[in-house]
């Protein structure tokens, strides 16, 4: 790795701490002693307003309120509600998001409907190194659709979007790499050429703004337990510009996404708007979840965030270079080309990854060499960057990784 000149101190990382505008947010977050949490990309830590919020729903409005709670509790909206309350972090309008199912579901249904809207062009472009779910829905979908599903390099897929493209499918921040595509030139050289475009915003929404109104996106989907902080299998969300949703036929047509779903009349009739994106009875208890785990970004300035994203992660960069040897860097050097991630590369980098986790440092594993490191800006602090970097460096000095107990491959990487 490069070596900057000037060397980073511990007063340093203090004073960017002492300036931080965001310091408070850390209260909102339930953190084990001693643990410094670098996987908030995997999985969110858990908000303090969730246990109280979750408790409230199983005791009371399940376990008293039973069958009434869908409309007394007002469970059956739901979707809608915590929808909304992820557009602004995504730059789009309260009734052009809802919140259901898996972000595999939803992207399967978003890649059907475009391909439909698009009679007579059969190909969906997408990246080679995009998350395997990505790239093994958009195949199935192209089989299924009898279209055809093309993945390029990164640095090849502006060039690759002509005339008969019906869709191009990409994640904005790559999930290995960090890097950023720019969402407003490759939508509009799509639209160009009369293409559709589906965004992946697993690794944007909530680590940084994002503008699909702003960048004429088609459709977009994202997860709720990574930077959302909602919970494992948190349910997803999903967008559809609004000048999209009377031309929006989506596949599977199950009857919460119906027009009138309490007649159970036998006939089919799409829902106005995106309620017509709903399939079947939502996962209330994970709603809620999200629902109270979204309260943490209540009065945050998405720019503020990325601004504490850019330095956290170019300091932890800076550090990597001034104390670490033998380390490679995945994610690219430029801020405005980076999410908040940096994934470092070594050829043991599991079984060091093993050995950062038991010391306390947590992130993750990626093969065949990247271990992964996100910063959840609201509960990290710079001192958080500092000891992690310490922490690393002493496992590499003392060859602890090198020990069994590290060696041995793990379910979940």
């Amino acid at each position: 790795m490069n070596a900057h000149t000037k060397t980073i101190t511990r007063q340093d990382v203090a004073k960017l701490d002492a300036a931080d505008p965001l310091a408070h947010c850390r209260d909102l977050f339930q953190l084990p002693e001693g643990v410094i949490y670098l996987d908030g990309n995997s999985l969110g830590a858990l908000p303090k307003s969730v246990p109280p919020r979750m408790s409230r729903a199983i005791e009371q409005e399940w376990g008293v309120g039973l069958i009434r709670s869908w409309n007394d509790a007002d469970w059956y909206p739901a979707p809608q509600r915590v929808g909304g309350r992820i557009a602004p972090l995504i730059g789009a309008a309260v009734d052009e998001v809802i919140a259901a199912d898996s972000t595999s579901v939803n992207l399967f249904k978003v890649l059907v409907a475009a391909l439909r809207m698009r009679p007579g062009r059969t190909r969906i472009v997408g990246e080679i190194g995009n998350f395997p779910t990505d790239v093994y829905v958009a195949s199935g979908v192209a089989e299924l659709m009898n279209a055809d599903f093309v993945a390029l390099e990164p640095d090849a897929v502006l060039d690759a979007i002509d005339e008969r493209v019906a869709i191009v499918s990409l994640t904005h921040v790559n999930y290995k790499t960090g890097r950023v595509y720019d969402m407003a030139e490759i939508t509009r050289r799509a639209h160009a050429v009369g293409a559709l475009v589906v965004w992946d915003l697993c690794h944007t929404a909530g680590a940084m703004p994002c503008d699909l109104n702003g960048a004429q996106a088609d459709f977009a989907v994202g997860c709720g337990y990574k930077y959302l902080n909602g919970g494992p299998g948190a349910p997803a969300f999903v967008y559809v510009a609004k000048r999209h949703h009377a031309a929006l036929h989506q596949p599977l047509t199950g009857w919460h996404g119906h027009a009138r779903p309490f007649e159970f009349v036998h006939g089919y009739e799409p829902a106005p708007g995106m309620d017509r994106m709903l399939v079947g009875t939502a996962s209330q208890l994970g709603l809620i979840s999200l629902e109270a785990a979204l309260e943490a970004f209540d009065g945050v300035d998405m720019a503020v965030l990325r601004s504490k994203s850019e330095v956290m992660t170019d300091l932890f960069i800076r550090l990597a270079d001034q104390e670490l040897t033998g380390f490679g860097l995945a994610t690219p050097r430029d801020a405005a080309t980076r999410g908040s991630q940096v994934s470092l590369t070594h050829p043991e980098g599991y079984a060091i990854m093993q050995a950062l986790i038991a010391r306390g440092v947590i992130g993750d594993f990626r093969a065949p060499n990247i271990l992964r490191f996100g910063f959840a800006v609201l509960y990290l602090s710079f001192d958080d960057v500092w000891n992690a970097i310490a922490t690393l460096k002493d496992i590499m000095d003392t060859k602890v990784w090198m020990e069994p107990e590290f060696q041995q491959r793990k379910a979940v990487t």
